[in-house]
């Protein structure tokens, strides 16, 4: 006979740990996987009787666990973190243990062993955005030890949780040894609140270093963007703002382009505020899924307000959290939930855009929106939606192709085509998708050397067409204009149509990181590489975490035999994109023109492309006087690279002396329009011909002799 089920109701806090990033190593090396699982539930089933916590059950990588306090589940989750952060300085990097942790108090039920009810609902849904590392609590927790545990709380704002009827005031943890946490001599003693402003100062003025920044053309490849940006040296500019990516909590997964489109239109429009700094899209991105602290978002992308949010999508409904606070305090200044139906996806985001603008620009000039600001409000979103589209598939699409375009990589590259060419073929009048199209094809041509001369000529034709398309259904699309630059610079070497084409896209976008580079492009081209390197820290400012920029100024760098700054950012560029071609290579480039020629082969060998690394490594034997392996490298190069690295070629022979040899493959870079040729003029391989009558006479039929720049307009 069956034994009746008994059934208990009780108040408890309730934990939910979930361990990070288990999954991805499982598929990646499930032999490691298990092993720290398995030791990630040693150390936490440590920690939880020492707080009087039980252990409710185990689910994969996570835990439900239960206490009689919610102060003793937060004291035993800081402590699981204090264990995890300590671990983390003993062991590789590979082995790290990070967990998320949640908790709430409420009403549970006990039945068979097992707990039921909200409180069990809600703090599983908590745990989901607290972040690596990090500890997130319910608005209730808070209240009950805000007093009595020696940790700051930091105000997510208001969430809307999976199957809560009732939005949710949440709050994380600031553990005591992240930055940004409050000292303890400030904590207890609220009679000098003075100690609080002044150490914000103290910190400030003590925030140090730009991140040095890069170059390169076909020879100095741009580095993917997934690190987080040093600190700026300065106080931030009290109208600057980052649009953190919104978190996406709908049932749905496959809808964070959705939440990735809310964050990326506010940015668009707030970047089109007269007068306001706004962090690219690329810097604020980057901390996506990372458990900063607002301080440390704020320092990094030098910004003193954070804008974020949630959404959750849900049949036909929508329902958007925003809100508005300080960077130096994480201090909420604004905060609004929005309610609608999802017939028009881009209508929400209309409304939201010009809502948030609203209260952004009241908050930054001091004083509500009157009729005429909303309307001016109004226009800017209107204005900042041009090339944009209206079909959500070929919105998300577009997303897609601009994370993997992000990444700078072939493999990366052509997936990014994939998605912006289905982008257009679901909406043909989707300027900004067209754009992507002809900038992936330009990148390809640029960097690629898979499928030849033929090949090539193929994805340039693609590129023009794209642009074309662009311009004829938004003639102001600064994406467009920046492509349209790129050939005229890189390809055709039309000096006159690409300064035309630069200051356009100044006029309409002096904060795009992508024109500025454009413009500093063809800076180096006219042989003004201070200006260039000027125009790229300019890029890097606006955008820390844009390494193309920064990959771009090493190689200026390099030139000007600023060789100690060149191989720091050469090596951030390994450390962001090892697998971008010309990293490495980079790097082996300023060995080498310190004559470190051992130290220049031997980085050169891990570079992904293989033009890049027989270039240096042809150079660097040579200079060694080991001719054999030079000629060895060479003569691969020329075997396998003709058609696509003739002005590798030649900077190998120019190198070495042979001038001959050197002129001929120059002339023959130019009939195949090699984008290497964009620094022709300064590049430090090349210097050997300056002597010779040929280089004079080649640098006219490129339009680059002194007298032609001086009646280009320039």
């Amino acid at each position: 006979m069956p034994t009746e089920s008994t059934e208990e109701r009780k108040l408890a806090a309730i934990m939910f740990t979930d361990m990070v990033g288990y999954s991805a190593l499982a598929q990646r090396d499930d032999k490691v996987a298990l092993e720290l699982l398995e030791e990630h539930r040693r150390l936490l089933r440590e920690i939880f009787p020492r707080f009087h916590g039980t252990e409710i059950k185990t689910i994969g990588d996570a835990f439900l666990v239960e206490f009689a306090s919610a102060l003793e589940a937060a004291q035993c989750a800081i402590e699981i973190q204090r264990a995890l952060a300590k671990r983390k300085t003993d062991v590789a990097a590979d082995r790290h243990i990070a967990v998320k942790i949640g908790i709430h108090i409420g009403d549970v039920v006990h039945r068979d062993g097992d707990v039921y009810g909200d409180g069990v609902n809600i703090a599983s849904r908590i745990e989901q955005l607290a972040g690596a590392g990090g500890i997130c609590v319910s608005m209730d927790v808070e209240r009950q030890i805000r007093n009595a545990l020696e940790a700051r709380f930091e105000k997510f704002g208001t969430a809307d949780l999976k199957n809560i009827k009732l939005p949710m005031d949440l709050f994380r943890i600031v553990l005591p040894w992240e930055k940004g946490a409050e000292p303890s001599a400030a904590r207890a003693s609220k009679k000098s609140p003075v100690l609080v402003p002044v150490a914000v100062l103290v910190i400030l003025a003590l925030l140090a270093g730009w991140w040095f920044m890069q170059r390169s053309n076909k020879n100095q490849q741009p580095a993917a963007t997934h690190a987080v940006p040093a600190a700026p040296a300065n106080a931030p500019d009290q109208k600057s703002v980052a649009v953190l990516p919104f978190v996406n909590l709908s049932d749905d997964k496959g809808s964070e382009y959705f939440s990735d489109g809310v964050s990326e239109e506010l940015l668009t429009v707030l970047q089109k505020i007269p007068g306001m700094h706004v962090a690219a899209r690329t810097s604020a991105f980057s901390f996506k899924g990372k458990n900063a602290t607002a301080q440390e978002i704020g320092q990094k992308l030098g910004v003193a307000y954070l804008v974020d949010g949630s959404v959750r999508k849900s049949g036909d409904a929508v329902r958007i959290a925003a809100r508005l606070a300080r960077a130096d305090s994480g201090q909420e200044l604004w905060s609004e939930n929005f309610t609608r139906k999802l017939k028009d996806v881009f209508a929400v985001q209309s409304e939201l855009a010009e809502t948030i603008v609203a209260q952004v620009r009241g908050q930054l000039t001091g004083g509500a929106a009157g009729s005429a600001d909303k309307e001016k409000i109004q226009a800017e979103v209107q204005a900042a939606e041009k090339g944009g589209t209206k079909n959500v598939q070929a919105h998300e699409l577009y997303l897609q192709g601009r994370f993997y375009e992000n990444r700078h990589s072939d493999k990366s590259a052509r997936e990014a085509l994939s998605a912006y060419q289905h982008a257009v073929e679901l909406d043909p009048r989707f300027a900004r998708a067209w754009a992507g199209v002809a900038r992936t094809h330009t990148w390809i041509a640029g960097f690629a050397t898979e499928g030849g001369q033929k090949t090539f000529d193929a994805h340039l034709a693609s590129a023009r067409d794209a642009i074309a398309r662009a311009l004829a259904i938004e003639p102001d699309l600064p994406d467009a204009l920046y492509a349209r630059a790129w050939i005229e610079t890189n390809f055709d070497f039309n000096w006159s149509a690409a300064t035309q084409t630069v200051s356009k896209a100044m006029a309409l976008a002096p904060a795009d990181p992508n024109v500025l580079i454009a413009a500093a492009n063809l800076e180096t081209a006219l042989g003004n590489t201070d200006r260039a390197i000027e125009i790229y820290r300019k890029a890097v400012e606006l955008d820390p975490v844009n390494a193309q920029s920064r990959s771009f100024l090493a190689f200026g760098l390099a030139n000007t035999k600023r060789f100690a700054e060149a191989r720091a950012e050469y090596a951030r560029v390994i450390e962001l994109s090892s697998s971008a071609p010309w990293a490495h290579a980079g790097l082996g480039l300023a060995y080498l023109l310190q004559n470190k020629f051992e130290e220049a082969a031997t980085e050169a060998q891990a570079d992904a492309g293989e033009w890049a690394r027989l270039l240096i490594v042809s150079c660097a034997r040579w200079a060694e006087k080991r001719v054999p392996e030079s000629d060895a490298a060479l003569n691969e190069l020329i075997k396998n690279e003709s058609e696509l690295a003739a002005f590798q070629i030649a900077q190998a022979y120019a190198f070495r002396g042979d001038k001959d040899k050197a002129f001929e493959w120059l002339e023959r870079a130019r009939r195949q329009r090699d984008p290497g040729l964009g620094d022709l003029l300064k590049d430090p391989l090349l210097e050997n011909l300056h002597s010779d009558p040929r280089w004079n006479a080649f640098l006219r039929t490129m339009g680059l002799a002194d007298d032609q720049l001086k009646t280009s307009g320039r």
